[in-house]
């Protein structure tokens, strides 16, 4: 079983300053990548790599005025090369001078348990774009949960493969949310959500989920003991947590599979397509959306399939000569003063 699920490298570094910190992420990254142009971590950050990685590997947070980071998998050692060279961090109109570093280095993360784990958002979740939007708000009440804990599920699924992870058994989702109305967040109207989730799959904090992940939207804190990731390989889920009529199982067999594609390539050209993203308006994953059954099938049982065969969505990277890059430095310096 320990074969089929690699471990995958993640850290989290924040940032001690002499004073708060009151940029977007976009200017945080823009300032290293001027800082250290020749650099790995330039391309990590800029857009370079997103026919490469649909998932970004360096994620940058402003949480509590103070500056975060996450890296997994290949953007750990491009974070790592420049920790030792962050001294302080120069925006034009103010420095900051960098006093400490705090690290959590993991190789644990990134893997299914037998236990059901809880998460919090600390930035908006932005689970609905324009069409899963429309969708969303077409629903029963009580359709709702069970159509968020689809979207969440399988973004986790995605970004399970990402990592190299085949999941052998399905994982398990309870949204535990305030309000079930979205928030209408930035000019997109995307709706954003706060409150937390539970699942049996471990993810490292900071990590960014749904929507607008490189705005640092969607980041979330795990609220358990690290001690409750046990070095056994027990991955499905016990039988005293299955009873739960709001926990819902996600099919990982069902989840759409994301095709790269390269936008520059000269021998094949292709329509375009309206894109049903979930995942991050930079990175555009689309998913499945339709509603999952509420109650969950016990594990070792044959799923039902239904009669009507439906075919999914295909999940595509697109990418134009003519799209804007949101990461570049360009960009950024449209977007703010520095």
């Amino acid at each position: 079983m320990s074969s089929k699920y690699p471990k995958v490298q993640t850290i989290t570094v924040k940032l001690f300053t002499d004073k708060p910190v009151r940029k977007t992420p976009y200017q945080v990254k823009g300032v290293l990548m001027r800082k250290f142009q020749k650099k790995e971590i330039v391309p990590m950050l800029d857009g370079s790599y997103r026919d490469k990685f649909l998932y970004p590997r360096i994620q940058v947070k402003i949480l509590d005025e103070q500056i975060h980071f996450v890296a997994i998998s290949e953007g750990v050692s491009p974070i790592k090369d420049v920790l030792s060279n962050l001294d302080e961090l120069d925006f034009g109109n103010i420095t900051f001078k960098i006093s400490d570093t705090e690290i959590e280095e993991k190789e644990d993360y990134f893997k299914p348990i037998s236990k059901l784990i809880s998460y919090r958002f600390v930035t908006p979740w932005i689970a609905l774009n324009q069409a899963t939007g429309n969708r969303y708000r077409s629903l029963k009440n009580e359709e709702k949960a069970s159509y968020l804990n689809n979207l969440l599920g399988q973004n986790i699924v995605f970004m399970s493969r990402e990592m190299g992870l085949e999941l052998e058994s399905n994982i398990f989702m309870k949204v535990k949310l305030p309000s079930f109305s979205p928030k209408t967040v930035d000019e997109n109207n995307w709706g954003a959500f706060d409150g937390e989730f539970e699942t049996n799959f471990v993810l490292p904090n900071y990590l960014g989920i749904g929507n607008g992940i490189t705005r640092g939207y969607g980041t979330i804190l795990g609220l358990f003991e690290s001690s409750i990731i046990s070095k056994k390989e027990e991955t499905e889920l016990d039988e005293e947590f299955l009873d739960d009529p709001e926990l819902q199982e996600i099919d990982v067999e069902k989840v759409p599979r994301p095709k790269k594609t390269n936008g520059k390539s000269k021998f094949r050209k292709k329509k375009p397509r309206r894109s049903k993203k979930i995942l991050s308006e930079e990175f555009d994953i689309e998913v499945d959306e339709r509603p999952k059954r509420k109650n969950p099938i016990r594990q070792g049982s044959k799923p039902k399939h239904s009669k009507k065969h439906e075919k999914p969505n295909n999940l595509n990277n697109k990418s134009s000569e003519n799209e804007i890059n949101f990461n570049s430095e360009e960009y950024h310096k449209k977007q703010h003063s520095f």
